[in-house]
């Protein structure tokens, strides 16, 4: 028989800081357990073993301690956030039906060993894992050890057998306790010998075999003055050592091998427990079946369930829509095929499931009717009503996928299956899974109906969020026009300017190699019979060329400028020239998709592709914006100046900076005119750039560390600029205190309308994440708000458009701007409606200030 056998402590640490720290909306941390997990099913997979066992050490002192005070004196306690989950872990496995084994006053390594002891006694095969290599002395014939680690927040398993190890190491796996002897151990404390590190004592162990024979031939001549002097001095911590060191095979613990067979998995308790820690990634992977009621034939087109639910399949819908205007709401999931298409729909009336392919003219009347309407994933339901020439539908009651989405914005996943092991909401247990979903949907929107309630953002879901979908839906269907044939020119172009930097780079380097393999460009770059620029360490993989590495070293060398522009050039064609044109539907229009459900900041964000993204930092990026256009008219291209810096002025109820917008002064010069000390008249634009570096790095929270970078200045200095800013810009000062501070007390910071971010990190035992807690408490009511603002806006301008019947679109929105494409003659028209929608989008204690551009291109129109 084969037995695995876990260090559970090791494995669960390796967890805990192999994957980033995770938590559930509550402030409940999760990575360790999604790591352990993770690790025990790949070892489970790979060792497939007939019998499992668990070992955890207790807080008890060990025999070790007992015979050494020191023994692991050096360690740090268990940080919070892992302790909360280890009884979580235990608890789980348990009802995994896997034994946990502790024994008070051994350690898991010592369990580890008696079992593996145990098992070669017995003529059965044992499997360590751990995260320790101390367990590598315990491997025989019989026994390997699996070496767990996480990199990337994904597990990885390096096995050792007899050979690995003597491969690795020079010895056999037994030695490896005479050569801890002599070389000590600093995480367990474990003095060794001064002066004797790995090399030496591996030396000393490969030529003598043993601690004892090493002191028994202390005289020998191979061994150096010097080493000796070290061993005579150490002898006592080496024995000592060696004791502590070596893995005991004589834990009372229980040795059959049949007691750890795995029992009866509790599925329903496990699948609650990981739904609550918002886990199902998990419950997928180790196939959690849910405890749900399994739906019954019972004949005919009806299906029941013991309670009492029936499914009735329908020739049309001409039923539903009055039972749904008698029930006052309807409560419906939606299935589309590829194009969109609605397919199939089912209607969920009391505990009555409707389905059917619903008839052009039964959407007609249900889109345009009043009843209340229940569902997920809107966007999708307004496209399908846009394609039939339907402006919308009317009265959306409730999207899921929005209310879930305000309610645990870290998520990333709303689909119905998730919400319902969310909630611990019965699917039905049909096989099809529409009508699973269906089933599910009443009581999911019962729940986010009362929690959206519970959390004051009905005016959020109901004014911005809902309403947003309609105006993205529009902005999908239409699309931006592009020049086709221009993009695919200027990819041309940009291909021969590419080559004529490959030839310079080539002749730079002096010889032929690959400029997109980094290895390869490194060894050019850095390698002393190259050109021997100053670098950075190498790693296994070779030295970094990454563009901040390679940004310090511009104007060292030709060819450095020459391989950032390569770089810049080579990215445009492929990513943009090459990409979009690929993209550009049979319309001449790309169709981008608009997620409003992807940022916890709330920012809408664009993909297939990312039309947000069109570089705007360089001017052969900005070149790309003249191959966007008008299909027929113009654009109009609506920016807000300085949102952020606003709303921080509003928030922070800041009296100078408040003032400054006011009085339509130029917030960065009159930033630097303070900071500085100066009349705003003698500020120079290097004084504004710092300043303005200062501003829009406070909103984000940034230290003098990171603003000395930006600036170019000391430390000291950017610290100095920063104390001077939060010196004359008190309330701000104020703000970014008490923002982190309620951000403690709630775990959670929201902007002006509602929208939540909450933080588990900021009460975080590491320093790192609790710094990046606080500047996240500090930025997100502040690009939230903005954020809220913008939404707003869209919603704004699109219905009036259509109220003023101008033949103009909305068709993009990018962070702070938006787009609109229109005739010539609507110019005017179009140009008073962003300004006076966009400004009067938020009633803030400063104004807001819009202008609108216009041009045949997007680059004319932003120009």
């Amino acid at each position: 028989m084969k037995l695995l056998v876990l260090d559970g402590n090791s494995i669960v640490n390796r967890a805990f800081y192999g994957v980033k720290l995770l938590s559930t909306k509550d402030g409940t941390y999760t990575n360790a357990v999604h790591g352990f997990f993770r690790m025990f099913k790949k070892l489970l997979d790979e060792a497939q073993p007939d019998a499992t066992a668990i070992a955890f050490d207790l807080p008890a002192p060990t025999f070790r301690h007992k015979r050494f005070e020191g023994y692991k004196g050096k360690r740090k306690g268990m940080p919070e956030e892992l302790a909360q989950q280890m009884p979580i872990i235990k608890e789980l496995l348990t009802d995994m039906g896997y034994q946990i084994v502790s024994c008070e006053g051994w350690e898991a390594d010592d369990i580890l060993g008696t079992l593996a002891a145990a098992c070669e006694k017995a003529g059965n095969s044992c499997m360590i894992a751990t995260g320790d290599r101390d367990s590598l002395q315990l491997v025989s014939d019989s026994t390997t050890v699996r070496l767990a680690s996480t990199k990337f927040g994904q597990p990885q398993v390096t096995l050792y057998d007899v050979a690995k190890i003597q491969e690795e190491y020079g010895v056999e796996p037994r030695q490896l306790i005479d050569i801890k002897a002599i070389q000590g151990d600093t995480s367990d404390n474990i003095p060794g010998v001064a002066g004797i590190g790995q090399k030496g004592a591996a030396e000393l162990i490969q030529k003598f075999g043993t601690l004892k024979a090493v002191y028994d031939n202390i005289e020998d001549s191979s061994i150096k003055a010097g080493m000796k002097k070290k061993l005579e001095e150490g002898k006592e911590s080496a024995f000592l050592s060696y004791e502590l060191g070596e893995i005991r095979k004589d834990a009372p613990v229980e040795t059959d091998i049949q007691v750890y067979q795995k029992s009866e998995t509790n599925h329903a308790k496990i699948y609650a427990a990981l739904a609550k820690l918002e886990l199902f990634k998990l419950i997928e992977e180790w196939n959690i079946e849910t405890n749900q009621t399994t739906l019954q034939e019972s004949g005919g087109d009806s299906v029941a369930t013991s309670d009492s639910i029936t499914v009735q399949i329908l020739a049309d819908g001409s039923a539903v829509l009055a039972r749904c205007a008698d029930e006052g709401k309807a409560v419906f999931y939606t299935q589309y095929d590829k194009s969109g298409k609605i397919e199939k729909m089912i209607f969920a009336i009391e505990k009555e499931f409707f389905e059917f392919a619903p008839s052009e003219s039964f959407l007609r009347a249900f889109f345009t009717s009043s009843i209340p309407k229940y569902t997920s994933d809107v966007k999708l339901l307004h496209k399908a009503a846009l394609k039939m020439g339907i402006n919308g539908v009317k009265k959306i009651a409730l999207d899921t996928t929005l209310a879930s989405y305000l309610i645990n914005p870290s998520s990333g996943k709303y689909e119905i299956p998730r919400l319902a092991a969310e909630y611990q909401v019965s699917m039905g247990g049909q096989e099809d899974e529409g009508m699973q979903s269906a089933v599910a949907l009443p009581e999911i929107c019962n729940r986010l109906e009362a929690e959206i309630k519970e959390n004051a953002q009905e005016k959020l879901l109901q004014e911005i969020e809902i309403p947003l979908a309609l105006v993205l839906a529009k902005m999908e269907i239409v699309g931006f026009y592009v020049d086709k044939q221009g993009i695919a020119e200027y990819g041309q172009t940009l291909q021969v300017q590419i080559e004529d930097l490959q030839t310079n780079i080539i002749r730079e380097a002096g010889m032929d190699f690959n400029i997109n393999s980094p290895k390869q460009l490194g060894e050019i770059l850095f390698s002393e019979d190259k050109l021997a620029l100053p670098h950075g360490k190498k790693t296994k993989t070779g030295w970094s060329t990454n563009a901040e590495v390679l940004e310090e070293i511009r104007g060292l060398h030709p060819i450095v400028d020459y391989v950032l522009e390569y770089r810049t050039l080579s990215k445009l064609k492929s990513t943009y020239c090459d990409g979009l044109t690929k993209l550009i539907d049979e319309d001449g229009r790309i169709h981008s998709s608009f997620n409003q459900t992807e940022t916890r900041t709330g920012r809408i964000s664009s993909t297939e592709p990312n039309l947000q993204n069109i570089p705007v930092r360089t001017a052969v990026g900005r070149e790309l914006r003249k191959f966007f256009a008008a299909e027929h008219g113009i654009l109009a291209d609506a920016d807000y100046s300085q949102i952020e810096l606003r709303v921080l002025a509003h928030v922070a109820d800041d009296a100078q900076m408040q003032e400054d917008f006011r009085e339509e002064r130029d917030i960065h010069t009159a930033t630097a005119g303070r900071v500085f000390g100066l009349p705003q008249e003698l500020v120079t634009s290097e004084m504004r750039s710092k300043a303005k570096a200062v501003n829009f790095g406070i909103v984000y929270g940034i230290g003098a560390f990171s603003l000395s970078k930006d600036i170019h200045v000391s430390v000291a200095e950017a610290g100095a600029y920063i104390k001077e800013y939060l010196k004359n810009y008190s309330g701000v000062d104020n703000y970014m205190k008490a923002v982190v501070e309620e951000a403690k007390e709630k775990g959670y910071v929201e902007t002006l309308f509602g929208r939540r971010r909450y933080l588990p990190e900021i009460k975080s035992s590491n320093f790192n994440m609790r710094s990046f807690g606080e500047r996240v408490a500090r930025n997100m009511p502040i690009q939230g708000a903005a954020a809220d603002i913008i939404k707003i806006a869209m919603i704004r301008v699109s219905e009036r458009i259509e109220k003023e019947n101008l033949q103009a679109r909305l068709i993009l929105q990018v962070h702070d701007e938006l787009i609109v494409e229109c005739s010539e003659d609507e110019k005017e028209s179009v140009k008073k409606i962003l300004e006076e929608e966009m400004e009067k989008a938020a009633n803030l204690a400063v104004p807001l200030k819009v202008e609108a551009n216009f041009g045949e291109t997007w680059y004319d129109a932003k120009a």
